[in-house]
């Protein structure tokens, strides 16, 4: 099984570097020429966009072929002041650099829009914003030139509102109502608090969309369930939801994330490091399950994290532990 390994948005280890630099709708609405002030938002973006490739191109040198982007690429987007805005005719070029390199280099994007992106909301005025919100990243992704087969966005089925199953239900027939452009770009994933492995799997297999597992998100909300059942029965289906409707598999690999805990007392956060121990644990349990597969690290320290478990796999190969590495940013499980 080949695992490769990927980080979210940010480095540590470039300076200047942020993909995400903004301006506030206050200083926004300061600025007495309107359309100074849109074109002021453009050129944010745009310089995004610039540092977005900047990292990619960092990825590539250190064999990283597997990157999240950041949501917050056009200042202001979604914001309600600012309807009738297009931003995206002057960020084409900046866009479809990004998608040209990707597809060059093989590299897999994705982005995972925020906790405010919700499903299962009971609130009309909510659920409008989650599809504008999801409208927004998918936009950004077809000005990229990176079709459904080739890049995703992950969300979370969202909160219980004091009736999970109802909110579960109430999920699957809304997302079933959002038009085929925004439904095919979806993976889903179980969160650390409300939705469990289990019931994720559910709400996915219900809109045929493909599952990511979250495993600390698993160890911190089980739902009760035993490795036993992980393995035995709930991993399985998720491999299932990586095959298309003839049972073939999905262009992308299945894709798990992964991160250790802050602390005992803080267990749902998320440490600057991933613990090698764990992930490898899960790694061996699985290999012989899919010949490929792709991981995201969810780590404070971002790429130095990422290069840091690439270094604790280099120890382990050469102590025999069943490992080899590829290159910088993979590994075969042997």
């Amino acid at each position: 099984m080949i695992v490769r390994f990927g980080f979210v948005a940010m480095s540590v280890m470039l300076e200047n570097a942020s993909p995400s630099r903004t301006m506030t709708y206050a200083t926004f609405s300061k600025l007495d020429d309107r359309e100074a002030a849109l074109r002021r938002l453009e050129r944010i973006a745009e310089d995004n966009l610039r540092t977005t490739l900047r990292l990619m191109k960092h990825c590539v040198h250190h064999d990283v072929f597997v990157y999240r982007m950041t949501s917050k690429v056009i200042p202001l987007a979604t914001h309600d002041a600012l309807k009738g805005w297009n931003p995206y005719p002057p960020l084409e070029e900046a866009m479809a650099e990004i998608g040209r390199y990707a597809k060059e280099k093989g590299m897999r994007l994705s982005f995972h829009p925020d906790h405010f992106c919700v499903f299962s909301t009971p609130r009309p005025e909510v659920l409008a914003k989650s599809k504008e919100d999801l409208t927004y990243h998918v936009t950004m992704l077809e000005h990229m030139g990176l079709d459904e087969s080739a890049a995703k966005c992950n969300i979370h089925v969202g909160g219980a509102y004091g009736d999970k199953a109802g909110s579960a239900e109430r999920f699957v027939r809304q997302f079933r109502e959002l038009e085929p452009r925004l439904r095919n770009r979806i993976t889903l994933e179980n969160d650390d608090k409300t939705f469990t492995v289990r019931e994720t799997l559910g709400a996915a297999e219900a809109v045929h969309v493909p599952m990511v597992l979250d495993i600390h998100h698993h160890a911190v909300n089980d739902g009760g369930e035993t490795d036993g059942t992980l393995y035995g029965d709930l991993w399985p289906r998720i491999l299932r939801t990586w095959t298309g409707p003839d049972g073939q598999p999905l262009a992308l690999p299945p894709k798990l994330h992964v991160s250790s805990p802050k602390s005992e007392r803080d267990p749902r956060g998320h440490a600057d490091l991933v613990e090698v121990g764990p992930l490898l644990r899960f790694l061996r349990e699985i290999a012989g399950s899919t010949d490929r597969l792709d991981v995201m690290i969810e780590a404070k320290q971002k790429d130095a994290a990422l290069l840091q478990l690439m270094a604790d796999m280099r120890r382990l190969e050469a102590e025999g532990a069943g490992i080899r590495v590829i290159d910088g940013g993979s590994i075969e499980i042997t």
